[in-house]
């Protein structure tokens, strides 16, 4: 999909407030609301625009550990990793999770949870049950430097 200014525009205000209203972002970029209106749809339909969410406040909710967990897998076959994401895809506690190379982790996921009490009953009694894995390695966060939604356009 080719992307003009306008489309680029309105990606960019509506990375930064998506409970925008029409007319607003009408405004911001210079269109009138109803071409304003079909651009955004369009963006939608097209799925560049995937969703909108609401961003919460970690501490606020209690959720006071953030877990960086890289984990190795016995075997790299197609099956072994299926299950793996199946089961760890019902976890709530995990927000992502990637495959990754360049590292002995096959696998590098980031938790939140209450507490470290929390986190030692998430790894031993559900993380580490899960068939495959093999290996964890676990980092805590300290402090976030930078935290953006905001992708590059």
């Amino acid at each position: 999909m080719k992307l003009d200014s306008t489309d680029k525009k309105i990606l960019s205000c509506m990375q930064r407030n998506a409970r925008i209203t029409n007319l607003e972002l009408a405004e911001k970029i210079g269109l009138s609301p109803t071409p304003c209106s079909r651009r955004v749809k369009r963006l939608e339909d097209s799925g560049l625009i995937e969703g909108h969410i609401t961003v919460l406040n970690q501490q606020m909710l209690g959720l006071n550990v953030t877990a960086m967990i890289s984990i190795s897998m016995d075997r790299h076959t197609p099956e072994r990793f299926e299950n793996f994401e199946e089961k760890i895809a019902g976890l709530p506690e995990i927000i992502e999770c990637s495959i990754v190379t360049g590292q002995s982790a096959d696998y590098l996921i980031k938790a939140v949870l209450p507490d470290m009490t929390y986190y030692e009953e998430f790894l031993l009694g559900r993380l580490t049950r899960i068939e495959g894995v093999t290996g964890v390695h676990s980092s805590f966060v300290l402090r976030q430097v930078i935290k953006k939604n905001e992708l590059p356009i």
